[in-house]
């Protein structure tokens, strides 16, 4: 128990929950003996937000190899490729499948290293390490997920219903992939701890517009896949091809995903003007606007897919539409958890 001189000389800091302690009034930098460095604080959230550019492109790229008809490769092998570490006179195809396996295993390098940097910055129970952690986890079952569809031969021009699910899943943990990374990333640059208590409004709300970009995210990576198993000579061909009795469920969706996409665009665009209401602070601000405007430029270049019949470009444009938008409603939520109420007293 501190003497009453003792505690005369200190003063609580209670910015953050996690880092809450003690330090003396007269210091010029007082720091909590839980807080982190600050140099490895820093270079932590450089390498992170990196590390979230680096898999959006692998993730661009895992588009390229689906539209490209490369995913058979390397043939039902891994992690070797066509039974080989280093093949002889590959085909094109396996170039693609090959590079896509080596960046996305530096993907899994750089998580690793980011989480023995949050290892090594941060103390034990803080948000950046339990981040960092859930990270790794996710990219470990991103590798295998990937290793399913080869080994199951999940790839190529397979339209099986277990494909569909399968890549359903691959986007659904991606999606779970890069909101881990950024919000660790977002932890790692100062982002308040989350709060949960009293945040009923802030949960329903981000929550509500998350789950259905994971829906719509699904009904669109299996579109695309229709899109490439079964293209179009013409735009009207292609309508009447997405009505046709007989239709595969792939070639259905190509008119169902644009209006789930659309509405779900408008939904977002109400849900962030209620976050930025309820709370103001200017991350949440720039955040949600972000989220908004993202979310009708995907509306937009889904328009010019439909138009142009799906080219790769395209395709890839709006895969990466996508993902931006889900980064920035993450962040938005991230956000929002940390920021007071708008009514609420300012803290001094």
């Amino acid at each position: 128990m501190l003497s009453d001189a003792s505690a005369k000389d200190r003063v609580v800091i209670a910015d953050d929950p996690e880092t809450c302690g003690l330090a003396p009034v007269g210091s010029m930098t007082p720091v909590s003996p839980a807080a982190p460095a600050r140099g490895r604080a820093s270079g932590t959230a450089r390498f992170a937000w990196g590390l979230l550019g680096y898999e959006v492109l692998v993730v661009a790229w895992g588009a390229y190899v689906r539209a490209s008809g490369s995913g058979a490769g390397c043939g039902r092998h891994w992690p070797m490729c066509n039974g080989e570490i280093i093949p002889r006179a590959p085909r094109i195809e396996t170039l693609i499948e090959l590079s896509h396996r080596l960046s996305s295993g530096g993907a899994l390098v750089g998580t690793l290293v980011l989480l023995a940097l949050a290892l090594r910055a941060y103390p034990r129970g803080h948000r950046v390490r339990r981040g960092a952690w859930t990270t790794a986890l996710l990219m470990l079952a991103e590798a295998l997920i990937g290793a399913g569809l080869v080994l199951f031969e999940l790839v190529a021009h397979d339209a099986s219903m277990k494909r569909a699910l399968s890549i359903s899943l691959h986007l659904v943990n991606t999606f779970f992939l890069l909101g881990s990374t950024a919000v660790t990333a977002w932890w790692a640059s100062g982002g308040g701890a989350p709060r949960v208590r009293g945040q009923r409004p802030v949960i329903v709300t981000v929550g509500g517009v998350l789950v259905a970009m994971l829906f719509v995210g699904a009904t669109g990576a299996v579109t695309a896949l229709g899109d490439t198993l079964f293209p179009s000579p013409s735009l009207a061909a292609g309508i009447a091809q997405d009505f046709a009795a007989g239709a595969h469920l792939f070639v259905r969706l190509r008119a169902i995903h644009p209006m789930l996409a659309v509405t779900t665009a408008a939904a977002i665009a109400v849900a962030m003007g209620l976050v930025r209401a309820m709370r103001p602070s200017p991350a949440v601000r720039s955040f949600s606007r972000t989220a908004a405007a993202l979310a009708v430029a995907q509306v937009g270049a889904g328009l010019v897919d439909v138009l142009t019949r799906a080219p790769i470009a395209m395709q890839i444009v709006h895969l990466l539409l996508a993902d931006s938008v889900w980064i920035a409603l993450v962040l938005t939520g991230a956000a929002a958890l940390a920021a007071a109420p708008a009514d609420a007293p300012t803290r001094v």
